[in-house]
């Protein structure tokens, strides 16, 4: 599959998921230690802010703390919405994955962090899922994607503190189980 297309799939999986986030379900605990439902929506808002802002070439020290604090006011899906239509927007001009963006672990290549940002909306799709009692499956072709490009790059991860330590899981695991796992996450987790 198509790499802007499988960012497509994981961008709308995600914003699907936090619409269907209920009034009383913004501060109910999620599989990431200390984040409730709205932090972790907050965190991926702000991730797809940063993205436009690289994108277009401007470096952390430009950008400062424009996306620290609250980033989805009154309207969390809303702003979901809003922030991952600006950033597949910025991802699909012409020649956005040929450049290379600044991250604070140095330049980066687009399609390298294109990659990172699928695996930020699919694992904290999964963890916003399961928090709030929806269907947890995520797109397969996306996973398989996802999964292929972070097997090169787990150990790395761990090693920067990037994710949890790995979980253990059945060898029959299916392909979406065996990803949350090498993320940290227990694919049993249930609030």
């Amino acid at each position: 599959m198509d790499l802007l297309e499988t960012y497509r799939r994981s961008l709308a999986e995600f914003t699907e998921r936090v619409a269907q986030v209920g009034p009383g379900q913004w501060s109910d605990p999620t599989p990431c230690a200390d984040w409730d439902v709205r932090t972790v929506v907050n965190h991926v808002v702000a991730e797809d802010r940063w993205s436009v802002a690289l994108l277009a070439g401007r470096i952390i020290e430009e950008v400062g703390d424009r996306y620290d604090g609250d980033q989805l006011g009154e309207d969390p899906a809303g702003a979901a919405r809003e922030a991952a239509g600006q950033a597949e927007t910025a991802f699909t001009r012409p020649a956005a994955l040929d450049g290379t963006v600044a991250l604070s672990s140095g330049p980066t290549s687009a399609d390298e962090y294109l990659h990172q940002l699928i695996a930020e909306h699919l694992v904290h799709g999964w963890d916003l899922a399961v928090a709030t009692g929806t269907d947890p499956r995520l797109d397969a072709d996306a996973v398989a994607e996802c999964a292929r490009w972070f097997g090169g790059r787990v150990a790395d991860y761990r090693r920067s503190d990037l994710v949890a330590p790995g979980v253990d899981v059945p060898q029959d695991a299916d392909e979406q189980d065996r990803l949350l796992a090498a993320f940290g996450r227990d694919p049993e987790w249930a609030p």
